[in-house]
């Protein structure tokens, strides 16, 4: 991949996709078929690949018995000529709603049209006839229709049914389906074969009035959908301009990519709109690669599913060599949530997963005491708060956790303060040991030159306090019946950052092992803010948030500065938990999620933030972004399986993945990085940043 490619949403899985909603007026093919035209010409200058418009565009929807009229049917034929010969020349599929006499009978139509060519004529399934629905007054079902193809503005032979897919050969993972407004609103809309036989778009061309409460349930109906086909939802709306007789109308159109919600347009609009998105087939792709049961239900349906007809065409290259980045909004954290009650609801469902967790195993166990090891740092701190929590739920004393703070070589004042007021302030029985005496001991037994008053402070110095630390706590739990809580977390198992054997990587249950570094902040935060503990608890909460991230093994020059930040030898959290989330929910090529995190991170002035100070937002280069991809392949990939492998148990909390071979990710613990560090090379050192295209500036 050329650099210059690189920043080209075309050339990382994406597609822009647009949704018109004309100004219309009711029977006057003409003046609707120059308005559909100047909003294709429109989204076609913003670089969309496909545009869809409402459900029988070019005659009005509301037409009812003018429909039976044959100079509106043949001004439509005419008008529908017009947009083809207009078309040519512009390299964007477009889909136009239509009323068309096959076989005697009239069908409510959708005309796939590329550079001039009619590619197929998908037809309506189901046909309303409740409330205020008189569709079978007027059209047939595509079940009534005999013919497979017709002859139609010059061209022959034209595919035409409900059975036709349509396969762009030459973007990868682009097939579309066309279905027509009543079909998304049965049991079983035709749209869940098609995604099954391989559509990845699900095209929707609509005229559904509005009434209240109508639109949550269209948004409602169309999330589900997208998510159930894991898919990408268009679903165009009329809006001004039908006939107002009895029914009104609001333009509410909304695009959904795999449940998530993308782009919807102004409602009540008196004007032209079109919406935007960019979908991610490769996300489509690898979310049925996984949901094996997606595989499962194609196999069941096989024979319905040789049933559907295949349309492959090439679509004309567009405008993609330039940079363009994607209109949607990355997510900075995907971890966290940016929406505050979102976020809110997350916390609450992952404090208490790991609650519970904790609960069921002391239960299981008929141990009714903890063991667990007080840095001052965050991953210690929240493994505190939820084993008090726990206690709490269990109707136990908090005393019956036995909370240990171990100062060793490096421990400043500030986490050593830290560690013993949370313990006093959660009210567990609260304990120290020094551990520099049983280290030093080890240093003379192995003939470590520290034990000679070398200051060498390498990996041996580094692990065996790590050492010492684990073999107290698991003969402290021997001696009072306790359990060790883990608290290492999912970014620690990610990058490696962990003891093998002993310290955050070895415990009885670890109940952070599927929360990431990010998420942990969140979590203390939530847990300071509601004030649960306390008032003393929370602001010791709200102090350990302060803190500089650190293993705190190497001395540093004061006792309030620590010799070493994890971030400084493994990269920024923040990145790597990003990282961490698409190499391992989605399996993204390394370029790809370097393209995604250049998107969320290279300008902190755009995008959402979730409860983010502004001191505190950072934003990163591509050339930063690929040095610490690269130190996440390496480690990832090849340095850190064998830690993961043999991980103590704990609660999955989070649908972006554990790493626990037992909960979710299983690999070799001896294979190589090679591969995905030969992809990375693909990226790009700067990014010329004045060239980029973005619109959301």
């Amino acid at each position: 991949m050329e650099h210059k490619q690189f920043f080209n949403l075309y050339h990382q899985g994406f597609i822009r996709v647009a949704v018109c909603i004309p100004d219309i007026k009711v029977a006057d093919p003409t003046y609707n078929s120059r308005t559909v035209l100047s909003l294709i010409k429109e989204a076609a200058g913003q670089n969309a690949v496909m545009a869809i418009t409402p459900e029988l565009v070019i005659s009005a929807y509301s037409n009812d018995d003018l429909f039976q009229q044959d100079v509106l049917l043949c001004r439509v034929l005419d008008q529908l000529q017009f947009i083809i010969d207009e078309t040519i020349d512009i390299p964007c599929v477009i889909v136009v709603g239509a009323p068309l006499r096959v076989d005697y009978l009239l069908f409510n139509c959708a005309v796939v049209i590329y550079r001039g060519n009619i590619l197929g004529i998908s037809v309506k399934s189901y046909l309303p006839t409740y409330r205020e629905y008189y569709e079978l007054r007027q059209f047939s079902p595509a079940a009534e229709m005999v013919s497979t193809t017709i002859d139609l503005c010059g061209q022959k032979d034209i595919p035409i049914g409900a059975d036709l897919l349509f396969s762009v050969k030459n973007i990868r993972n682009f097939t579309f389906y066309v279905e027509i407004c009543e079909d998304v609103w049965v049991p079983i809309p035709p749209s869940s074969f098609a995604a099954l036989a391989g559509a990845t778009v699900i095209c929707n061309l609509s005229a559904s009035n509005i009434t209240v409460g109508k639109s949550e349930d269209r948004h409602r109906h169309i999330a589900d959908q997208s998510a159930r086909c894991i898919s990408a939802y268009l679903y165009s709306s009329a809006g001004f301009g039908e006939s107002t007789t009895d029914l009104a109308w609001d333009s509410d159109a909304v695009i959904y990519e795999l449940g998530t919600f993308l782009a919807e347009s102004h409602r009540f609009s008196k004007t032209s709109q079109i919406i935007y998105a960019d979908i991610d087939l490769d996300r489509l792709v690898q979310e049925r690669l996984r949901m094996r049961s997606f595989g499962h239900n194609v196999r069941d349906f096989k024979k319905k599913l040789k049933t559907f007809r295949t349309i492959q065409f090439d679509a004309t290259p567009l405008q993609n060599d330039g940079k363009q980045l994607p209109e949607r909004d990355i997510p900075r954290f995907p971890y966290v949530p940016d929406d505050t009650q979102k976020r809110d609801e997350l916390c609450y469902e992952a404090y208490n997963i790991q609650v519970h967790g904790l609960a069921k195993r002391l239960n299981s166990s008929g141990i009714e005491n903890i063991v667990i090891g007080v840095s001052g740092g965050l991953d210690s701190t929240h493994a505190l708060i939820v084993a008090a929590h726990t206690m709490d739920l269990l109707d136990l004393p908090r005393t019956n956790i036995k909370a240990y703070t171990m100062p060793g070589f490096a421990t400043s004042d500030k986490t050593h303060t830290n560690a013993r007021r949370l313990m006093e302030a959660l009210g567990v029985e609260s304990n120290e040991i020094d551990i520099r005496p049983s280290c030093m001991q080890m240093f003379k037994d192995i003939g470590h030159p520290y034990a000679d008053g070398q200051h060498v402070y390498d990996v041996t110095f580094e692990n065996i306090q790590a050492g010492e630390r684990t073999s107290h706590l698991f003969r402290i739990a021997n001696l009072r019946d306790a359990l060790v809580i883990g608290t290492g977390d999912l970014s620690e198992l990610a990058l490696g950052w962990s003891t093998y054997g002993v310290g955050d990587h070895m415990s009885h249950y670890s109940i952070n092992a599927s929360v990431p570094k990010t998420l942990i902040q969140y979590l203390i935060r939530w847990v300071a803010r509601r004030g649960h503990f306390g008032v003393d608890t929370s602001a010791v909460l709200t102090d350990i948030l302060e803190t500089e991230i650190s293993p705190e093994l190497i001395p540093g020059l004061t006792d309030d500065q620590p010799g070493q930040k994890s971030e400084t030898t493994i990269g920024p959290y923040e990145l790597q938990d990003f990282n961490t989330y698409y190499a391992t929910r989605y399996g993204y090529l390394p370029s790809k999620i370097a393209f995604l995190a250049y998107c969320a991170w290279h300008d902190k002035t755009k995008g959402r933030w979730p409860d983010v100070p502004e001191d505190r937002r950072n934003e990163y280069s591509i050339g930063e972004i690929k040095r610490w991809l690269d130190v996440f392949l390496y480690r990832f990939f090849k340095t850190s399986q064998f830690k993961r492998s043999c991980i103590p148990n704990s609660p999955k909390v989070g649908s972006g993945g554990s790493l626990s071979p037992r909960g979710d990710y299983r690999a070799p613990s001896d294979s190589e990085a090679t591969i995905w560090l030969e992809e990375a090379k693909k990226i790009p050192e700067s990014d010329n940043e004045k060239q980029i295209v973005d619109r959301r500036s």
